[in-house]
């Protein structure tokens, strides 16, 4: 099931609003009632009644400016939900744990250039070693069967995949191998947008170095 989060912090803005309304409805039934029972024969100085109309005048802006604020941030949170939506259905290319189910997945390791050999390193949840396959030192994509070393079918979880390159039989290089998986959520938090992928796995959009759908 496809879901969007957006967090955003709008009830500081509606708290806002709400607050500078009631200044005002305040503010314009004081100034109202001192005009209508103040003394004819003492009737309010000009300047003091100018500093109120002024003050008046302010608390008035002011509220619009929150209604105003209010709406901008109804819109930008718009956007986000649209931005978010742009992610949904696309698959996200990742070094993220892999969801195995039986069938081969494609696969794209990152030798360093200097190498002689490379080694594809099969990890499970728990961070244990299951398999060691020989590659191509210039392998930048393959197809990779899930199986551990005696050549059995991996049972169905996470796996995570590196690539661990050789020079004259020294180890030079150990980087995280990148595949494609489905993207089932898309949702925005303090740190920036987190992408959900079918299987469980959660990554960055940072960490997203290409899409497809």
């Amino acid at each position: 099931m496809m879901d969007v989060t957006a967090r955003t912090a709008t009830t500081t803005t509606t708290a806002t609003s709400k607050g500078g309304q009631s200044d005002y409805q305040t503010f314009l039934k004081m100034l109202t009632t001192q005009l209508q029972y103040q003394n004819p024969l003492q009737p309010m100085e000009s300047s003091e009644f100018a500093v109120q109309l002024a003050t008046f005048s302010g608390v008035e802006q002011q509220t619009v400016t929150n209604q105003l604020l209010g709406n901008l941030g109804s819109k930008l949170d718009a956007m986000a939900l649209s931005d978010l939506s742009s992610w949904l259905g696309a698959e996200a290319r990742v070094a993220a744990p892999i969801a195995v189910d039986g069938a081969g997945v494609t696969v794209y390791p990152k030798p360093d250039s200097s190498a002689d050999s490379a080694t594809l390193v099969v990890r499970d949840a728990a961070g244990q070693i299951v398999a060691r396959e020989t590659i191509s030192p210039t392998a930048s994509s393959l197809t990779w069967m899930p199986a551990d070393a005696t050549g059995e079918a991996l049972v169905s979880g996470s796996y995570t995949l590196t690539t661990e390159t050789y020079s004259n039989g020294t180890l030079v290089a150990t980087t995280p191998v990148e595949h494609y998986a489905k993207i089932a959520e898309a949702r925005n938090g303090p740190a920036g947008t987190t992408l959900l992928l079918v299987g469980g796995a959660e990554v960055s959009a940072a960490a997203v170095t290409a899409l497809r759908r």
